[in-house]
């Protein structure tokens, strides 16, 4: 995937595209080959291939569509990259954009989870048997080439990645030369699972937001099987199980509902807004005990929610 500027340069001043070339092969050969952790080297296979994961060659400036299609249908999603197409591209970018990129997966039914910047992390995914959809900038920050490919394996004995990417299959790239150019973009990476799975390494704010996100598209009833992943794995988090409550309590669990919010109190005492929820949930079972004792921990917590409690209180009181 080319920009625009870069192809007008390439055109107009072939002798300063000839030194950024140079320049570029310069920066490469210096850059330095990333070290794993120990953890990493341990955990991992010496070898990875996802040798499942369809390929589809890109066509100019749709690398985004194709890597899309690529992680979608591996995750059993039935999509053409002709269908993604017009959900990504952006003809006025001559591209595809993150924000596009992570809607378009939510639209087809899965969760796109932003990883870690960091080859430890892509790698890890990979090892569990996720391909990675990778951002790189193929040129300089000042003349971005930005692409999208998807990594699918790595031989950790050679130091090298393996990619589809452009129109080669299965392209070998040392983790030298990879990391330099996906430090140009940040290292931005993600996976894109169905409800219910959830990345190797699991950060909880992040994974919280995936979820959330997802949810708002999709609603409660799809979002459900994530909640109670999420709440399963990190089994003393209490946001994971205040969002599984939220989730439940949409789709009609209301004794469900309540014990996720038991369970996050539980975790985190001073979640004010998981004791209100868990003391509305209460009085509409009719047990207005548990509910005022709930409400009153929340009243008496400070900040947003307090003033919402201490009302419930009083419409407790009342009835």
């Amino acid at each position: 995937m080319r920009s625009r500027r870069f192809r007008h340069t390439w055109n107009a001043r072939p002798a300063g595209v000839l030194a950024l070339v140079l320049l570029m092969l310069t920066l490469a050969g210096c850059a330095s080959t990333p070290r794993l952790a120990e953890t990493t080297e341990d955990r991992l296979p010496r070898q990875a291939l996802l040798d499942d994961v369809p390929f589809h060659a890109q066509r100019d400036y749709q690398c985004g569509p194709a890597s899309l299609a690529m992680v979608l249908n591996d995750g059993g999603v039935d999509v053409e990259v002709e269908t993604l197409i017009p959900q990504v591209f952006l003809p006025s970018r001559k591209g595809s954009v993150q924000p596009e990129m992570l809607a378009t997966v939510r639209r087809h039914g899965h969760i796109p989870f932003v990883i870690e910047g960091r080859l430890d992390a892509l790698l890890t995914e990979v090892g569990a048997g996720h391909p990675v959809v990778v951002m790189q900038n193929l040129s300089l920050p000042a003349w971005p080439m930005w692409h999208y490919a998807v990594a699918i394996g790595f031989d950790l004995d050679r130091n090298e990645l393996i990619l589809h990417s452009g129109e080669e299959p299965r392209r070998v790239e040392s983790f030298r030369r990879f990391d330099a150019t996906w430090a140009r973009s940040d290292r931005w990476a993600f996976v894109a699972l169905p409800p219910g799975e959830l990345p190797a390494d699991v950060r909880p704010h992040r994974a919280m937001e995936a979820i959330s996100d997802f949810e708002r598209l999709q609603g409660a009833a799809a979002a459900l099987p994530a909640w109670d992943a999420l709440a399963e794995r990190l089994g003393d988090n209490g946001l994971a199980h205040f969002g599984l409550g939220n989730a439940r309590h949409a789709t009609g669990d209301a004794m469900g509902a309540i014990t996720a919010f038991e369970r996050a109190v539980d975790a985190q005492p001073g979640l004010a807004v998981a004791w209100l929820n868990l003391g509305l949930a209460r009085r509409d079972q009719s047990d207005a005990v548990g509910a005022r004792r709930a409400l009153e921990q929340a009243a008496a917590l400070p900040g947003h929610w307090q003033p919402h409690a201490r009302q419930a209180l009083e419409t407790l009181e009342e009835r």
